[in-house]
């Protein structure tokens, strides 16, 4: 008969005995399998008992916010006094009750100064508070706050443009949900940028938004043989409606200059070089219904936007109304045999802008558009097939942009072999193209607004007299969460008399694609 202290010598030596890792792991995921299947039998649970008691009456007696140190209490009330109010005025369900909070609880996710996750606790109040009733309920929210203060550096390659930038985010820097963004980027085209912006919610709703910056750049724009340097200050004012619809209104001063001409600058470019002002009025409206914005699958996107500068009071150097429309559709086209996602989808974008001169103040006829304010057509991220700004009106050497332009393509994506459909790496073939035109009447300064309408309504009619320069090509695309790269392979299909078509290779960095 063994004793109790040879009992004990035998697991002591058990204990000292190396485990077998694979025994060791397998034990873990049993541990990890039992504590998820405890943890859905309770949520299973919960749901049961609220689906069995939706109907009941409670009060929600109080909201307690833990873990946001730096959040302004009075900013936090202005989100869950509402709910408070509106239960004392009027008794929720449960089910009511729990809809509002998920509903707060979605407006901190919305303010992104907290964690994704938030979970959300209900508890009974004291009952031997004398304010209590029966059916009272306490609500607390478990946040995390992110990290307030965000530094990144790094290095960027793309669209024949190397650059370096650092970035600088300062989150709920008054306790609000303030928002401090500053950029600083050296480049080989963009030879300099630098911004400044502060973004706050207003009334705390994420919903609702203010901006005021300010922004310092130096761009040397090859196309057009010179150098463009802009320095101003924006405000805007941001919102979302019910529909998801976003909207952006937004007021600007920038003082431009062009300047750096090459020794063979074309005369229109010398024409348009020194300072000039620009005010304007900018509006813009987005409905974006799209599951993936770099790579759709399916969903579709409508995207407008206007500006107007220098009419009325906004004074300054230049005067028009320039609005550009967006859209783009993807679908996913389902092959027998596979269940579920192909990974093949068809998407399909167009694009239009135009430029209306007009009067500017004091002056009773339209001053011609500049060409820092015209449109630029061509690239790896808008015609494919063509170099950059490699359509429309050109000076000799230089692209001189325009002031009408249309642009639309087409693309096929294919998954890879053996790569999975879900994953951001597609085969694509495509067909795009576009028109770039100037207003057919120089002379509208000297003969009047009503020739400006005369010469935008001929120059519109002119788009759709001829076909637009075409491409087509194949390649590949790769959907990074931060941008989308394309290496396309291209062949110009019609090509104007001097413009610039780009034949073989040509590699694209963006987060819009036609």
């Amino acid at each position: 008969m063994k004793s109790p202290l040879d009992s004990e010598d035998e697991i002591f030596e058990n204990l000292k005995k190396s485990v077998d890792p694979e025994e060791q792991a397998w034990r873990e995921q049993a541990l990890e399998e039992r504590l998820l299947a405890q943890q859905q039998k309770v949520q299973e649970r919960l749901a049961e008992q609220i689906d069995s008691n939706t109907t009941l009456p409670v009060n929600i007696s109080s909201i307690t916010i833990v873990g946001a140190p730096h959040a302004r209490k009075g900013f936090l009330q202005r989100i869950f006094n509402p709910i408070l109010q509106a239960n004392k005025e009027r008794q929720h369900t449960l089910a009511e009750a729990l809809q509002e909070v998920s509903l707060g609880a979605r407006k901190l996710h919305k303010l992104d100064i907290f964690q994704p996750v938030i979970p959300v606790y209900y508890d009974r109040p004291d009952p031997t508070t004398a304010s209590s009733t029966p059916n009272d309920i306490s609500v607390y929210l478990n946040v995390r706050e992110k990290s307030r203060l965000l530094l990144k550096t790094g290095t960027d390659l793309g669209n024949a443009e190397g650059s370096a930038y650092g970035n600088l985010l300062w989150r709920n820097v008054l306790g609000g949900a303030e928002t401090l963004n500053i950029n600083a980027s050296l480049g080989t085209r963009t030879r300099s940028a630098y911004s400044a912006g502060f973004d706050t919610p207003i009334l705390s709703n994420p919903d609702l938004r203010w901006e005021i910056g300010g922004l310092a750049s130096s761009t040397q724009k090859s196309w057009a043989s010179h150098e463009e340097v802009q320095k101003g200050l924006g405000t805007k004012l941001r919102w979302i409606s019910s529909y998801g619809h976003r909207y952006e209104l937004g007021f600007s001063g920038i003082w431009r200059q062009i300047t750096g001409l090459a020794k063979d600058a074309s005369p229109t470019v010398r024409g348009d070089a020194g300072d000039s002002v620009k005010n304007s009025i900018t509006y813009t409206w987005t409905n974006d219904r799209r599951d993936n914005p770099l790579l759709p699958s399916k969903g579709y996107l409508m995207k407008t936007v206007s500006e107007i500068a220098g009419w009325g009071p906004l004074q300054g150097d230049v005067a028009f109304w320039k609005t550009e429309f967006e859209s783009q559709a993807a679908l996913p086209i389902p092959v027998p045999g596979i269940k579920g996602r192909s990974g093949i989808e068809f998407t399909t974008g167009i694009r239009a802008g135009l430029l209306y001169p007009l009067a500017l103040a004091r002056q009773s006829n339209p001053e011609p558009s500049c060409i820092n304010d015209r449109f630029q057509l061509g690239g790896p991220t808008d015609v494919r097939g063509f170099r950059l700004c490699g359509l429309g009106p050109r000076d000799g050497r230089d692209s001189v942009g325009g002031d009408v332009y249309a642009a639309g393509g087409a693309a096929l994506l294919f998954p890879l072999p053996r790569v999975a459909a879900d994953r951001p790496l597609r085969f694509q073939t495509f067909i795009n193209g576009g028109r770039l035109l100037a207003l057919k009447d120089p002379g509208m300064k000297e003969k009047g607004g009503k020739t400006v309408q005369d010469s935008v309504y001929s120059t519109v009619q002119e788009l759709g007299n001829e076909l637009p320069s075409v491409a087509a090509g194949i390649g590949l695309v790769y959907a990074h969460p931060v941008a989308r790269f394309e290496l396309n392979f291209s062949l110009p299909l019609v090509l104007r008399k001097g413009e610039e078509g780009r034949k073989g290779l040509q590699f694209g960095v963006g987060i819009s694609f036609l």
